[in-house]
């Protein structure tokens, strides 16, 4: 339980320090005036209270990624509690910070035009088709999940789920930002974090009680624990399959939307480094949850590689027996609820992307309909089709953009005369991981398979690459 707790202490412990440092070295300030106050127009740009902002980006960002894949990650052992816990504080939360806090500098903005003004128009228009087809490709995910689910526990056909939550989507999209999301938001919200909390404090009393023996991170854990260890090498790909809870570039895409609701620049350090590190906690908690309730990791792989199990059947399991009738509402809510509500966010996003590149104003609801309407005729034709072959490379797909992300910032603190080493250098490590993995995967989860330390090594040298390229454009903001 040490180790448990530890990490916890630390996530919240670097959102006291690190988070304030992170803060103060971007300059933030409440002398500028945000997006939400300058702007306002009712529609997406729209002032909330600091609370409701945390929650919505919570949610915006968490959704099933921290449960799913922190039970995926948990597959490769404790050495997944130093990947969250560092990658979150570290590089998560400070990617999540400045995605947030330079579109509030520019005016709101999308990431795909907060990348073209500091890395040029060459990455720009990269992100603009990237991140659109991320966005669609969530969208569409979260659809046929929860629409099968659904269709599964209820009398009602897939066809009916499909174009209810279509439905629910194109309202979601097309309503200002505080008069659905800004009201349910905060509620969802609230209820995964109940669950993680109800989760966390459930092994804690079976701990106690002699119950549940709960490991620790010691010099042993650190191997690769998967049964099928040559196929999931434990570097990159845990890295890869960990990506909600310790760094996600897919909450790129989320932030701005929260940057044009803030009151105040202080109120950033809350809402996007603040949400990263709750997002962490409960990537802790389920990781450790599924680790132990099997008894080990190593148990955890029999289930899931032997019996066929999915992560949507372990937080079943696992909520239902630790916290009886409660869990099966929570659980419910984690495996429907919740990527509903990533889904309709990933589609708004979309949306306002799409605008961003035009300079197509969204203040009446017909101009919102010219964009939306075409962007769900293109989502509802991607459900109809089989979706396991794209979905293999969204993994790989999100840490990218997280790694363009990461080397925006590095350049704008070097364009500011500020020490880029913050951002830089976990770009330069992102850019290993993505190479590597990219080289040395399997071909069916999106890689070429090639020899683990030739596609390594390979990779450090992209990554060095990298890191010299960007020294040698920014060597010009140095005076």
């Amino acid at each position: 339980m040490i180790t448990f707790i530890s990490s916890i202490v630390a996530l919240v412990i670097g959102f006291f320090l690190y988070g304030k440092f992170v803060e103060r070295f971007f300059g933030a300030t409440n002398s500028r005036s945000t997006p939400a106050i300058e702007i306002n127009n009712g529609v997406d740009y729209v002032p909330m209270p600091t609370w409701k902002v945390f929650t919505i980006e919570f949610l915006n960002i968490a959704g099933l990624g921290p449960i799913f894949g922190a039970i995926l990650g948990a597959m490769y052992g404790p050495i997944a509690y130093l990947w969250i816990v560092l990658g979150c504080i570290f590089m998560g939360a400070v990617h999540d910070y400045f995605s947030g806090m330079l579109s509030v500098r520019n005016h709101g903005a999308s990431i795909p035009e907060i990348v073209g003004k500091y890395l040029g128009p060459g990455f720009q228009n990269f992100m603009r088709i990237f991140s659109l087809l991320l966005l669609i490709f969530v969208g569409v995910a979260f659809v046929s999940g929860p629409a099968g689910l659904l269709a599964n526990l209820t009398a009602g056909g897939l066809e009916i789920w499909l174009y209810s939550i279509f439905a629910y989507y194109l309202i979601a999209t097309l309503l200002p930002i505080n008069k659905i999301i800004g009201r349910i938001y905060p509620v969802f919200g609230a209820a995964l974090l109940i669950m993680a909390v109800g989760i966390a404090g459930a092994m804690i009393y079976y701990s106690v009680n002699g119950q549940l023996m709960i490991g620790e991170l010691q010099w042993s854990s650190f191997q690769n624990w998967h049964h099928h260890p040559s196929e999931n090498l434990l570097f990159p790909m845990m890295f890869i399959v960990i990506s909600c809870g310790a760094l996600s570039g897919f909450h790129s895409t989320q932030a701005p939307m929260m940057a044009r609701c803030i009151r105040k620049e202080s109120h950033g350090r809350h809402v996007f480094y603040g949400a990263m590190i709750a997002e962490g906690i409960v990537a802790i908690i389920w990781a450790t949850a599924a680790m132990n309730f099997f008894g080990n990791a190593g148990n955890l792989n029999e289930t899931m590689m032997v019996d066929g199990q999915n992560p949507a059947w372990v937080v079943n399991e696992i909520s239902r027996s630790w916290l009886g009738a409660v869990g099966a509402v929570f659980a419910v809510i984690g495996v429907i609820a919740c990527p509903i509500t990533t889904g309709d966010t990933a589609f708004r996003s979309a949306r306002l992307t799409i605008a961003d590149v035009f300079k197509f104003d969204q203040s009446s609801i017909y101009k919102r309909l010219i964009i939306s309407i075409p962007l769900f005729a293109v989502g509802f034709v991607l459900s109809r089709l089989e979706f396991a072959t794209i979905w293999k490379y969204l993994g790989l797909s999100n840490q990218v953009l997280a790694v363009v992300v990461l080397w925006t910032g590095a350049m704008y603190l070097a364009k500011v005369k500020k020490s880029h080493w913050m951002l830089s250098l976990p770009a330069t490590f992102m850019t290993i991981v993505c190479a590597a993995y990219l080289l040395v995967a399997p071909v069916k989860t999106g890689g070429l398979f090639f020899d683990p330390l030739w596609g390594t090594s390979a990779g450090v040298l992209v990554g060095l690459g990298s890191l010299g390229l960007f020294l040698f454009r920014a060597r010009k903001f140095r005076h």
